[in-house]
């Protein structure tokens, strides 16, 4: 499991004194803030992963996993329920051609992990002799023909696309539209979760 967390920690020292004057709940104002604006991170790193690796949307969203912060009230402190920190995380390895788009032609498969389209030649995913290929077959997984001599014998090996979405969600911009909106845009919405708990919007 891989994943990107901003620790709600680092804002204790900066907002001490107005987190001080709410007492017991600090950790509401922090908890609204990192989840607010933790909502506006996960869409941006959704976005940058769409194009990133080349997969759909509705992959990515169901990819990308939340845990949001949360806060205990005074009842159920013993139980060590505040969690100030906004985590997004994934799972998996690497990922067949099938989710990339794959078309086949003449001499192989073309499909485009990373939004880049390429050849991959020997592949298949239809069974049958050209011109009347039927298919596709197996899934609509991408394949290679192992078989000595290249003759058909049955045996195979499935193609994948080297795009892992762990090591993507941690570099490129991916992972610099997480940092960029949680360094820049939290700080505000503290100020503005405070305010409404203190009963100035507009502090």
């Amino acid at each position: 499991m891989t994943g990107l967390t901003f620790f709600g920690d680092v804002l204790l020292q900066r907002f001490s004194n107005q987190l001080g004057e709410l007492g017991a709940r600090a950790p509401v104002a922090l908890a609204r803030a990192l989840n607010h604006t933790g909502a506006k991170a996960n869409t941006a790193v959704i976005r940058s992963l769409v194009i990133q690796t080349g997969l759909k949307r509705s992959t990515i969203v169901r990819a990308v996993k939340v845990q949001g912060a949360r806060h205990g009230n005074e009842q159920f402190k013993r139980r060590n329920t505040d969690r100030l920190t906004y985590t997004l995380t994934t799972s998996g390895g690497d990922i067949s051609l099938k989710f990339f788009n794959p078309k086949e032609v003449r001499g192989g498969v073309s499909a485009a992990p990373r939004g880049r389209r390429q050849m991959f030649h020997g592949t298949f995913t239809k069974g049958g002799r050209f011109p009347n290929r039927k298919g596709p077959v197996m899934g609509g997984h991408v394949f290679t023909n192992v078989s000595q001599g290249h003759a058909w014998r049955g045996k195979v090996r499935l193609e994948n696309s080297g795009v892992y979405i762990p090591d993507e969600m941690l570099q490129g911009a991916t992972a610099a539209a997480f940092d960029r909106i949680m360094g820049s845009e939290l700080e505000a919405r503290v100020s503005h979760e405070i305010g409404l708990l203190m009963g100035m919007p507009g502090l």
